[in-house]
């Protein structure tokens, strides 16, 4: 039998047991306690013996200060660092392993890429002016300094306020070394900090003689030509090792301006250049004035070259697909036939050039980019910039600039694969989409119109519309990227107005899928590589992938009727060909920062962009001016005496006067009947008759006196 008083005997012993827990928690607590506060008696008691007063206390005052920035400035550097550190990923010593030769259309030899860099000649090989020459010219303290020459630098400052101008550059060669490894020449902060970190992660891994070496091999030096050996053999017919001191001279003077000093396009610049490295020479006292005076008494001939001018933007684009497509044969010693049209080339660099010479300055803009691309998807012509030797930068293929309204035909070609036609009726007027309320241009309203009229005047409200309403971001996404667009696009609702950096090569890729009658997957630079025993590796006739349909006929159809409107009453009147049907949009996106226009004909398709490499606006350029201008000096040149192609969906390629007369006026026609749908279906209001009385009246009665309380109201007699 179990006693009542049992539980109760249990529950004293677990409240014995927790008490003597909680003793057990107080005593060692006390105790930690105690023995901590000795602890920190005795150390207090210990240190007072390094307490210092007076000067001396100043003195570790700031030593400990400057510790304490020394260890911030530390992080700081570090995390500017990395960045730098990331670039030097991957296997940078290796040069390019392969030697291709490029033809062009017609079978002409246009330039190399690989080879011309690995055929390197050993400094120690090299005549001791020529050594000699290059330093005195671009770094004379090269074997003194750690990557970075501040002497230098101050001394280049000194002179450029001097001359008041940039008269000397304060990068040293590693610098310059770093660059060329690893950057582009794009002029922003965050270029120089990892420039100046690369360059110490160079001295650091190299020694000053491999330095050296890979600097004199991978410069860029004119005519085509990387490296001082090649060089050497294009302008003077010989090897660097033979290479005199005049000729010396004119090729150290090739590093800073290369197309500016080319000898076989400036000769006289490219001789007085000679005649400053000479007096570099003697000014750093690596030579004497009587060691220099037959070179300039005698200066350097060149090897006539004619007026041969490489499209380099065009092949290294080219060799980068060569890479790709021959990355698995074991031939590297190739010939590259390609689609490059040399007369299609020098019409783009000539129009853009043009231009920019004639409204660079009113419009605030310096550099552009084309890229022009045959119905049949062969890249003709590929401007990367104004000057492949001031900046090899390809800003036709590797610059993301936002493309503005150009980017809203994959809106609308979105919309009329989900039913739109030309005729909807869509609302232009204000919408705002999660906070974000997108206006037109100049703050302009717009009502209800047609889909046709939104695209054809670039009406902002609609695209914005229709995507939030009808179709959503991922199909418009989607689709452009299936048109062709390789860079990246934000999924963000802002991106149907064109603020996602897109590549002018992905715009001209893109639109060429409307003159291709909805089809992807034609666009090709190299045609044919073959080996130099003309064993046939590649092929893009049999090899590549067959092209693929993005866009219904229908689709194509639809969206080339509202396009080929654009040049005639819309907002590219400027790009408008003489008797050529063309279609096309323009763009231009935040602060005038980039202005495009990608237009097409049945026979070509060209992506015109202008703006700043600093990414500073231009005053007030749209795509309507300057680019506009651009394409279509570039197509009328190209359209000469060839057969006209008509576009999908419209009945023939040509126009004239009388036709672009009537569609205007239908234009204008069309416009008053929006116009007046839009009075019909507005509630009625006041005549201004009637509002004037009502106006009127209302003065009257401000300016009546006011009525009495006690006084009695007249009696009227009925009349």
């Amino acid at each position: 039998m179990v006693s009542p008083l049992e539980p109760k005997k249990k529950r004293g012993r677990i409240a014995a047991f927790l008490l003597a827990i909680d003793a057990w928690l107080d005593s060692t607590l006390y105790e930690v306690g105690f023995k901590a506060h000795e602890f920190w008696e005795a150390a207090t008691v210990f240190f007072r013996r390094f307490r210092v007063k007076g000067w001396r206390r100043g003195i570790i005052e700031i030593l400990s200060e400057g510790f304490t920035l020394g260890t911030g400035g530390a992080v700081v550097m570090l995390a500017l660092a990395m960045p730098a550190f990331q670039e030097t990923g991957g296997d940078w010593r290796a040069q390019d392993d392969f030697a291709v030769t490029f033809l062009d259309r017609y079978g002409n030899e246009i330039g190399q890429r690989g080879l011309i860099q690995r055929d390197s000649v050993p400094v120690d090989q090299m005549p001791d002016h020529v050594i000699k020459a290059v330093l005195a010219t671009e770094d004379r303290r090269f074997f003194e300094h750690y990557g970075i020459d501040v002497l230098g630098l101050i001394r280049a400052m000194t002179e450029n306020v001097r001359a008041n101008s940039v008269v000397q550059g304060g990068s040293s060669i590693t610098q310059q070394l770093a660059k060329n490894l690893f950057l582009s020449n794009e002029r922003t902060l965050e270029r120089k900090i990892k420039e100046a970190f690369l360059a110490l992660w160079l001295e650091a891994n190299l020694s000053k003689k491999e330095i050296l070496q890979l600097y004199l091999d991978r410069s860029y030096m004119g005519g085509g030509t990387f490296g001082i050996e090649a060089a050497a053999d294009f302008y003077f017919g010989k090897s660097v090792r033979d290479l005199t001191l005049a000729e010396a001279a004119m090729i150290a003077g090739l590093f800073k301006a290369p197309s500016k000093y080319a000898p076989h396009v400036n000769l006289p610049a490219a001789r007085a250049r000679a005649n400053v490295v000479l007096s570099n020479l003697v000014d750093s006292n690596f030579m004497t004035e009587g060691q220099v005076l037959q070179a300039r008494m005698h200066p350097a001939d060149v090897v006539d070259r004619g007026d041969r001018k490489s499209p380099d933007y065009y092949l290294d684009w080219a060799f980068e697909e060569v890479r790709k497509i021959a990355a698995r044969s074991r031939q590297h010693s190739l010939v590259a036939h390609t689609a490059f049209d040399p007369n299609l080339q020098q019409a783009a660099e000539e129009s853009l050039e043009f231009h920019l010479r004639q409204y660079g300055k009113e419009y605030h803009a310096s550099q552009g980019a084309i890229v022009v691309i045959e119905t049949n998807g062969a890249v003709r012509a590929i401007v990367g910039g104004r000057d492949y030797g001031a900046s090899q930068f390809n800003r036709a293929t590797k610059a993301l600039r936002q493309p503005g309204s150009s980017f809203k035909v994959y809106v609308y070609a979105t919309a009329v694969e989900h039913g739109f036609t030309p005729d909807t009726i869509v609302s232009g007027a204000p919408i705002s989409w999660g906070g974000w309320h997108p206006g037109n241009y100049n703050g302009a309203s717009a009502g209800r119109m047609t889909l046709t009229t939104a695209l054809v005047k670039s009406i902002n409200t609609v695209p914005v519309r229709l995507a939030k309403d009808n179709l959503g971001i991922k199909p418009i996404k989607e689709l452009a990227e299936a048109m062709g667009v390789e860079s990246t696009l934000e999924s963000h609702k802002t991106m149907v107005l064109g603020t996602s950096g897109m590549t002018v090569m992905d715009q001209a890729t893109g639109y060429s899928v409307f003159p291709q009658d909805g089809m992807v997957g034609t666009r090709h630079g190299v045609t044919q590589l073959v080996t130099h025993t003309g064993e046939v590796i590649y092929d893009f006739a049999k090899d590549a992938p067959p092209p693929h349909r993005v866009l219904s006929e229908q689709a194509v159809s639809y969206m080339n009727t509202m396009l080929v409107q654009v040049p005639v009453i819309g907002t590219a009147r400027r790009a408008a060909l003489p008797g050529i049907v063309s279609g096309g949009k323009t763009g231009t996106s935040q602060s005038y920062r980039d202005a495009w226009y990608v237009g097409f004909t049945g026979n070509y398709t060209a992506a015109v962009w202008i703006g700043n490499d600093d990414y500073s606006p231009t005053r007030n350029m749209t795509g309507g001016s300057l680019p506009a201008m651009v394409w279509q000096r570039l197509m009328a040149y190209a359209h000469q005496n060839i057969d006209l192609k008509p576009i999908p969906g419209i009945a023939q390629p040509f126009v004239d006067t009388a036709t672009a007369a009537k569609a205007e006026e239908a234009a204008k026609a069309a416009a008053q009947a929006e116009a007046d749908r839009e009075a019909a279906e507005r509630p009625p209001v006041l005549s201004s008759r009637t509002t004037q009385l009502l106006r009127l009246m209302n003065r009257q009665f401000l300016s009546a006196p006011a009525l009495r309380p006690e006084a009695e109201p007249e009696t009227v007699s009925a009349l």
